[in-house]
């Protein structure tokens, strides 16, 4: 399931690492600029360059943001040093100075890199000088204020403002003749300008003649025809500004129990109207044809519970679907009981999930089987329909050789099984993670139980799973700091009750609750200082993004929100995700609204808008919601009393 993301992690970090000492790209400068003009690296040494541009250095690598302040240094030829904010790229290969007040006309500077600089993989720079002069005297900007906005790490001036307006203050009374054409707003949608000048001809305001979208990304642009009324001259000038809301429903005013169920019933869409014809299964997502998700498919039949009980299907029209998923789960291909991460809809072939990942897939069966159980509690014995699928979902239960999979007896449950490949993945399942739902089931196996040990040193790591920091003022118990995506707290709690869930470990309703608020404090301190983020608008987990697919948390942060972070985190923010609901819905669903519910995720800051589902999204929305709402698939869930046992077994209190 969300391992795609951690494999491409692991790939990541194996090729970073080279192997058997196969040479790592070097750290190098590759390039430097001030505001759009390049500045050379060596001599002929630039000269005229702008006095109130930012500095931006282009490196081969991402650089470790802990140690720009020591690494890189600005001063005067004398040695004086030039006081400076640093930011950098979302990908950390870009670096921004911004020298604190504009820098002297006519001056010689220096920019000192030392070897102090590191990459993030810990290389070091070769320490070099970089020399340039500023311009001699001339028309420079004083001051820009954008109404509305705010200048965050970034540089990025955000919420500015839609009926803009532009305050610009300039060191000298300028020529009227060159202002009428020297101002330009560059972006998707173009509005009219109107310029007027103030303040003996020093002060620029514009202001559009008509609203700009909301939460768009912007370019002011001057131009260096631009001129003062003595006749200096202007260095070109461009300002990136993202704007803020536009107070506008993009949908009619609804009350939020209005809303919860309108968004329960449209993303529950997907795993009806969309789900595999043949097969009853949930499709990975909206492009992938006959390839369907087991895991996501476990999530799709915890969904029909939710649609039989909200009355958007009937319940004759939930079991039969649930017979026809458990039918074809009893045929698919499965190993040691295990199903595969994916499989073809029509035969219940394995598809590889990637070229040795084409057998059995532990936490993917999992994340079905709590579904299934939960199906179990549900549907009534009396019944001879669904006294079937009971039967039949107790014999999918009973056939998981949780125990195999500790490879040989190790105290440790591992992730895959290939019968080509055999344990080539190698990826023991570890915490603290998504995962720990498949140790609870393995020790609640009526059939093939794990023993307390392989939890204890498998799972928690002896307790090395631990964290006890704080991050935004909130202790986590777990985990990596600042928590990791948040789907961590969401998939295997969508069956298992968190509320009074412990262990010798962590107390997991604090653990939710404080890994969500974590996560929303990063998006409210932004330090990176993307657009779109805010107290209403948060959520790091994995998802779609600009540039593909990525597991995003605080410390992976890529500029993207994902609507499932802060929608499936109901139950432990109840008031917060339901702030960040309507601002999805009523301020940005024009863009974020679709066919089955919310799109995936979106980047202001890049103008990205996703246009797709994902079965392992969509369906912690619906299920975490109904959740909060009351309760029902923990109270499902927690009915079964085989899980109960496996609790007690790993002395779980609950």
């Amino acid at each position: 399931m969300k391992q795609l993301a951690l494999l491409f992690v692991l790939i990541f970090f194996l090729v970073g690492c080279g192997e058997r000492g196969e040479d790592v790209p070097a750290f190098t400068l590759l390039k430097v600029e001030m505001g759009t003009e390049a500045i050379n690296l060596d001599p002929p040494y630039s000269e005229g360059l702008p006095l109130d541009r930012p500095i931006t250095m282009y490196f081969s690598r991402p650089v470790d943001e802990g140690v720009l302040n020591q690494g890189i240094i600005l001063s005067r030829l004398n040695g004086n040093p030039v006081n400076v904010n640093f930011a950098t790229s979302s990908d950390n290969t870009n670096v921004i100075l911004r020298p604190i007040g504009a820098l002297e006309a006519g001056e010689t500077y220096l920019l000192s890199i030392s070897d102090l600089l590191r990459s993030e993989s810990g290389q070091t720079i070769l320490s070099r000088q970089i020399q340039f002069k500023t311009q001699e005297e001339g028309l420079r900007i004083e001051s820009i204020q954008f109404e509305g906005g705010r200048l965050v790490n970034s540089n990025r001036v955000i919420d500015v403002n839609v009926d803009l307006n532009i305050e610009i203050n300039f060191s000298a009374a300028i020529d009227r003749s060159s202002a009428q054409n020297a101002f330009r707003i560059n972006g998707q949608s173009i509005p009219g300008i109107q310029v007027e000048l103030s303040n003996e001809d020093k002060r620029v305001i514009l202001k559009s003649t008509s609203k700009l979208p909301n939460y768009s990304k912007f370019e002011l642009e001057i131009d260096n025809s631009l001129k003062s009324a003595s006749g200096a001259s202007f260095s070109e000038e461009k300002r990136v500004f993202f704007t803020g809301p536009d107070g506008v429903l993009k949908f009619p005013l609804i009350s939020d129990d209005a809303l919860l169920t309108k968004i329960q019933e449209q993303t529950f869409k997907y795993f009806w109207d969309f789900a595999h014809p043949a097969s009853g299964m949930a499709r990975e997502r909206n492009t992938s044809g006959n390839l369907v998700t087991v895991g996501g498919s476990g999530f799709g039949v915890m969904a029909i519970i939710v649609g039989i009980e909200r009355g958007f299907i009937s319940r004759s029209e939930g079991v039969q679907r649930l017979a026809l998923i458990v039918d074809f789960l009893s045929k698919a291909d499965r190993f040691h009981g295990v199903w595969p991460h994916w499989l073809d809809g029509n035969t219940g072939k394995t598809i590889p999930f990637s070229q040795k990942d084409n057998g059995g897939d532990l936490v993917e069966t999992a994340f079905m089987i709590q579904g299934l159980l939960t199906v179990k509690e549900f549907l009534q014995p009396s019944i001879p329909t669904e006294k079937v699928i009971i039967d039949h979902i107790q014999q999918l239960w009973e056939e998981v050789e949780w125990s195999w999979y500790t490879r040989g007896s190790q105290n440790v449950l591992y992730w895959h099984w290939s019968p080509d490949f055999g344990w080539d993945m190698n990826l023991p399942i570890q915490g603290y993670n998504e995962s720990l739902i498949v140790y609870v089931l393995a020790a609640s196996s009526p059939t093939f139980p794990i023993s307390k040990e392989v939890y204890d040193q498998g799972w928690a790591r002896n307790g090395q799973m631990r964290n006890g920091n704080s991050f935004y003022q909130f202790n986590l118990p777990l985990g990596e700091d600042f928590g990791g995506p948040l789907f961590f707290s969401h998939y295997s709690f969508l069956g298992l009750d968190p509320r009074n869930l412990k262990d010798a470990y962590a107390d997991y309703w604090e653990q939710g609750k404080m890994h969500t608020k974590i996560n929303r404090a990063h998006a409210i301190n932004n330090p990176k200082g993307f657009a779109g983020y805010g107290e209403n608008s948060w959520g790091f987990t994995a998802s779609d993004n600009h540039q593909g697919y990525s597991a995003h948390s605080p410390i992976n942060d890529l500029g993207v929100i994902s609507l499932t972070a802060a929608l499936s985190s109901f139950p432990y923010t109840p008031e917060e995700s339901m702030e960040a609901l309507r601002f999805f819905y009523f301020e940005m669903g024009d863009r974020l609204w679709g066919p089955y519910g919310f799109y995936d995720a979106f980047n202001v800051t890049e103008s990205w808008y996703a246009n797709s589902y994902l079965a392992i999204d969509q369906g912690p929305i619906i299920l975490m919601i109904e959740n909060h709402r009351s309760g029902l698939l923990w109270s499902l869930f927690m009915r079964n009393p085989e899980v109960l046992s496996g609790l007690r077994n790993l002395n779980f209190t609950y």
